[in-house]
């Protein structure tokens, strides 16, 4: 049924975007760990304050994933894992943890909206959830990207 769904979104958001109709389906994942998290996280988007994020480099090589790159389409899903947002990616840069900016820190609209508490948050996420066993690192490289919201439900 969630296959269905999400293919329904597509079919509307490619719909109500212009989207060429052979325009290969997006890729499909949620923000956060956690339902609870992938909920707040979905929420900030919807209401404009959340137009970046950020991944552990080394957890995309371990998991052979495709960096996103500009132009790039994806659904985000709520903790539910229905499909509510298609964003678009318009910015991509590979930064170590310590260079990340204020300015993407703000970006990403979780908390204070500080570059401090961006770090403690995703020092605590990049160490919890890692999937690439080397551990944290204060120099580790972090894909940060922008995007756009171009359509939700």
């Amino acid at each position: 049924m969630i296959s269905e769904e999400i293919d329904v979104f597509w079919e509307a958001a490619r719909h109500t975007t212009r989207s060429e109709p052979d325009a290969s389906a997006p890729s499909v994942s949620s923000f956060g760990a956690t339902p609870d998290e992938a909920d707040a996280l979905l929420a900030l988007v919807l209401e404009g304050t959340k137009t970046a994020t950020a991944g552990a480099l080394w957890d995309y090589e371990h998991e052979d994933e495709t960096l996103p790159e500009v132009g790039d389409l994806s659904i985000l899903l709520d903790g539910s894992k229905r499909p509510r947002a298609l964003v678009q990616v318009t910015q991509v840069e590979i930064v170590p943890f310590d260079e990340v900016s204020e300015e993407q820190a703000r970006s990403e609209g979780e908390g204070d909206l500080s570059l401090a508490y961006w770090r403690v948050v995703h020092e605590r996420f990049f160490t919890d959830v890692a999937t690439h066993g080397r551990g944290f690192s204060q120099t580790m490289p972090v894909l940060v990207q922008r995007f756009r919201l171009l359509f939700s439900r």
